[in-house]
C-alpha cells in the first residue's frame, strides 16, 4: 500500500494542474489546455525528485512559497518553456532582410548603427544568424554598423547562447563558406563541437525578459525584430498584447519578422504586411 501511495502522489491531479497551468498563464502568457498535462507532469517530475518532494501538492506548495518563489520559478519556467529552434530557420526572412531591409538602411541612414531584437532567441541560433547575415553585408558596405538584442524567459537556454557551443549536426544549415569564416571547431577531436567566433559573440547581447511582466520602457527602439514562432503559445488576447509591446520598439518604417504559422489577421496594429510574415510599422 506505501507504494501505490507513493505512485499515486507522483501523478498530478486534475486539481494541481489548474494550479499550476493558471499561475503559468497568469505570470507568462503561455497557455496549457488540459492535453497537456502528462507534458506539464513529466517535465516537472525531474524538479520533484532533485527536491526530494512526495508529490505534485508538495511542489505547488514549496513553489508558491516566499522560498520557492525566490529559487524555484525560474527553474519550473525553464522546463515549462519549449525551445526549437535551428540556424537559418525560415530562410527567406534572412534573405528579405539582406535584399530589401538593408540595403535600404544603408542608403537612408548612412552611418546610423542597425539594431534588431530577437525576442525569444532560445539557444541562440537565431541572434547569431542574424550576426552572420548582418556580418556578410557589413563587408561589402562600408560604414555600415550594426548590434543585436537578443532576449529569452529561460536563464538555461539563455545560458546556452552565452556560451555558443553547438554540435557539428546543429550547425550543417550554415553554408560551408559561412562556417570556414565564422564558426571555431573544438581542438578536442573527439568532442565534435564548434563555437561561434568571437566577431559574431561581440555583436550579440543577451538579456532575459518576460514579455508578460516586464516594462519595456528601459529597452531602445529597434529598426527590426524577429519574433518567430514565440506567439504560439499565447492565446489570441495575450498575442496582441504582446505584439503592441513590440511595436512600441520599433522604429517607424521598421520591420516585425514572425513565425510562418503565426497571424496577426484581425489585430488594430500599426503594422502592414510587405510580405507573408513580415510586417513593416507606419
Amino acid at each position: 500500500m506505501a507504494i501505490t501511495g507513493t505512485r499515486t502522489a507522483m501523478v498530478m491531479s486534475v486539481h494541481e494542474f489548474h494550479r499550476l497551468s493558471s499561475f503559468i498563464y497568469t505570470h507568462y502568457g503561455i497557455k496549457l489546455p488540459m492535453t497537456k498535462k502528462t507534458m506539464l507532469e513529466g517535465r516537472l517530475h525531474k524538479r520533484l525528485v532533485a527536491l526530494k518532494l512526495p508529490g505534485y501538492k508538495a511542489y505547488c506548495d514549496y513553489l508558491f512559497s516566499a522560498e520557492g518563489k525566490l529559487s524555484e520559478l525560474i527553474q519550473m519556467v525553464d522546463l515549462v518553456t519549449t525551445n526549437k529552434t535551428d540556424f537559418f530557420r525560415e530562410a527567406i526572412h534572412f534573405d528579405y532582410l539582406s535584399r530589401h531591409v538593408l540595403p535600404s538602411a544603408a542608403q537612408n541612414d548612412p552611418g546610423k548603427l542597425f539594431s534588431i531584437w530577437s525576442a525569444g532567441c532560445s539557444t541562440g541560433e537565431e541572434p547569431y544568424t542574424l550576426a552572420i547575415t548582418l556580418s556578410e553585408f557589413a563587408e561589402l558596405n562600408r560604414g555600415f554598423n550594426f548590434s543585436i538584442f537578443a532576449t529569452d524567459i529561460s536563464t538555461r537556454v539563455l545560458g546556452a547562447a552565452v556560451k555558443a557551443v553547438y554540435s557539428e549536426e546543429k550547425v550543417q544549415p550554415i553554408p560551408l563558406v559561412l562556417k570556414r569564416k565564422y564558426l571555431l571547431k573544438s581542438k578536442d577531436v573527439k568532442n565534435k563541437t564548434v563555437r561561434i567566433a568571437p566577431q559574431l559573440r561581440s555583436k550579440v547581447n543577451f538579456e532575459r525578459i518576460n514579455f508578460i511582466d516586464d516594462d519595456f520602457s528601459t529597452i531602445q527602439v529597434f529598426n527590426v525584430v524577429f519574433c518567430r514562432n514565440v506567439l504560439i503559445y499565447f492565446d489570441r488576447e495575450t498575442q496582441e498584447k504582446v505584439i503592441r509591446k513590440l511595436c512600441s520598439k520599433i522604429e517607424e518604417g521598421g520591420y516585425l519578422f514572425l513565425g510562418h504559422s503565426e497571424s496577426i489577421s484581425g489585430m488594430d496594429l500599426p503594422l502592414i504586411q510587405v510580405h507573408p510574415t513580415i510586417f513593416k510599422k507606419i
